[in-house]
């Protein structure tokens, strides 16, 4: 094999494929990439047997041929080679020679024989949207994941679709957010789990250009996300997920409209006074046209009145700051609404549409503080 490409060119589909290496691993040939020239294009393929990506990489091929080869090695050397031409070459015996100016790399590589193809996937049951809708209803929602393995089905978001609508969904027990968008045209129901970690690393390479598309296409086991140059296969998360629509109510006492950045900048000072660790609420007396947020902690304490328009009842009731920042911080609008029934009931942010919903456990807490 015989290749030339530009640094850029790349390290930017090293970037891609690298989210796909194992780093835990018994079989060598995970930690490697899969370096194709082969019918005029240059491939490159990184495998788990989790998650799959395979991107094509722009420049010119001298002479065709496939190579796997150490990708953390690989992804280090290209890092620190010259802005200019990268010239690859192989042997018979797999030896891989790299050049660029007056840099000589000779690695070892192995046959991409016993590398792991991408899963076949029937392209027939999909979805379109931008590139940009995508990432960032993944963004506004895979934060409330469960991060350990407990329940797989936690550590995973819910793809839906019904009636034209795509619905993500996640939940980790104590909180739960939910986006829907309209997809433009019409397309068979469609549900099942994906697995965080390919969320979290898709969201890294989508462009997140309105005007790209992304196509996502369902089988049984797998799911492929098509865009560009790049393809991202996964495996799903086996199991039904939770019925969510149970765990929501539309029932109220106390309905609170409030400007989104002044709540927000109010709960995030408040976290200055909580250690590591530590588990102080923050407290919120709703008044009428008044919401008082107070904390008191081991560093000292706080109290802030914000203005707001209630409907219903007077209450008090307390939250993990952590998880009511991380919900509001992804909400566009200028003024958001909370539903509240009672000091033990969750609490609901979303909008007329319901094109978001975030509902959030409230905890216990001293009403004397």
């Amino acid at each position: 094999m015989k290749i030339v490409c530009t640094k850029s060119n790349l390290l930017k589909s090293v970037n891609i494929v690298s989210k796909a290496v194992s780093s835990k691993t018994t079989l060598p040939i995970l930690e490697c990439f899969l370096i194709e020239a082969e019918d005029g294009v240059i491939k490159m393929t990184a495998n788990d047997l989790e998650l799959a990506i395979e991107t094509i990489v722009e420049g010119e091929i001298e002479e065709e041929g496939v190579v796997a080869i150490d990708a953390r090695i690989f992804s280090e050397i290209v890092r620190r080679l010259p802005d200019n031409d990268i010239h690859i070459s192989t042997t018979e015996n797999h030896q891989m020679n790299i050049t660029c100016e007056k840099a000589k790399f000779d690695l070892m590589g192995k046959s991409g024989e016993d590398f792991s193809a991408l899963p076949h996937i029937e392209k027939q049951n999909y979805i379109s949207m931008s590139q940009y809708a995508l990432r960032e209803i993944i963004k506004q929602t895979i934060f409330s994941i469960a991060d350990n393995d407990n329940n797989a089905v936690m550590t995973g978001e819910l793809f839906e679709v019904k009636d034209n609508q795509f619905k993500v969904v996640s939940l980790d027990g104590f909180r739960i957010s939910i986006r829907k968008i309209e997809l433009k045209e019409s397309y068979d129901d469609i549900s099942m789990i994906v697995p965080g970690k390919t969320l979290n690393d898709l969201t890294k390479i989508l462009s997140g250009e309105m005007e790209e598309e992304v196509r996502i296409y369902f089988t049984g086991n797998h799911l492929l996300f098509e865009f560009g140059n790049t393809k991202v296969v996964s495996r799903i998360i086996e199991g039904e997920y939770f019925k969510i629509d149970q765990m929501l109510s539309n029932d109220y006492q106390t309905k609170i409209h409030v400007n989104k950045k002044e709540l927000l900048n109010c709960i995030e000072r408040s976290t200055l006074l909580v250690k590591e660790g530590d588990k102080k609420p923050i407290i919120m007396n709703v008044t009428d046209e008044n919401m008082e947020m107070k904390i008191r902690s081991s560093i000292g304490s706080m109290n802030e009145d914000i203005m707001i328009k209630k409907e219903g009842r007077d209450i008090a009731i307390a939250f993990n700051q952590k998880y009511l920042i991380e919900a509001i911080r992804v909400i566009d609008d200028e003024e958001i609404d909370i539903y509240l029934m009672n000091a033990k009931a969750p609490c609901i942010i979303k909008d007329e549409k319901e094109s978001y919903i975030y509902l959030v456990l409230p905890v216990n807490f001293n009403p004397d503080l």
